[in-house]
């Protein structure tokens, strides 16, 4: 197995957790808390596709699937077009209501196909160019591509608990 398929592999999983934690959840499961000030499933997958989304776009040089798809109006969200949830406030949480879970795994979804189709055309040593040199040091595409699967599990995970925690209670 090449870095590619093992980087394709990873994204499936997060895609994979994503619909478990969404799938036939009813639209106020998908906007409740398990307290005031934490995420709701809604938030936590929005978040996470929007920041895959934002930083394979930008490893790309392509325009991002929110933009190009028109994800940001089916959307409707009260915020810039190039907000990613990145420091949202509680308020600004609560404001990420969708009407269906069709919508947030619309957008997952085709955040995926994109994301794999690039990852597949990749070489290990396209793995070594610098994405960002604002870091010390410079972080490269490889380290990027890992850093959102990190972020990106965690965040479906969240979601998952969240789903979980809400259904047993």
């Amino acid at each position: 197995m090449n870095s590619a398929a093992l980087l394709e592999d990873a994204f499936g999983r997060i895609r994979e957790t994503v619909h478990e934690a969404v799938e036939g959840c009813a639209p106020d499961l998908l906007h409740a808390r398990l307290d005031p000030g934490a995420n709701t499933i809604a938030w936590l997958v929005w978040h996470l596709t929007r920041v895959q989304d934002d930083h394979v776009a930008d490893a790309a040089g392509r325009e991002q699937v929110w933009l190009s798809q028109d994800w940001v109006r089916r959307f409707g969200l009260p915020f810039a077009p190039d907000a990613t949830g990145y420091g949202h406030s509680r308020a600004q949480v609560a404001k990420v209501r969708v009407d269906s879970p069709d919508l947030l795994l619309g957008y997952h979804d085709a955040v995926h196909e994109e994301t794999v189709a690039y990852v597949r055309g990749l070489t290990n040593a396209a793995l070594g160019r610098i994405v960002d040199e604002s870091w010390s040091p410079p972080v490269t595409l490889g380290v990027r591509l890992i850093s959102i699967i990190s972020d990106d599990l965690q965040h479906a995970g969240q979601a998952a608990f969240v789903r979980g925690s809400l259904e047993r209670g």
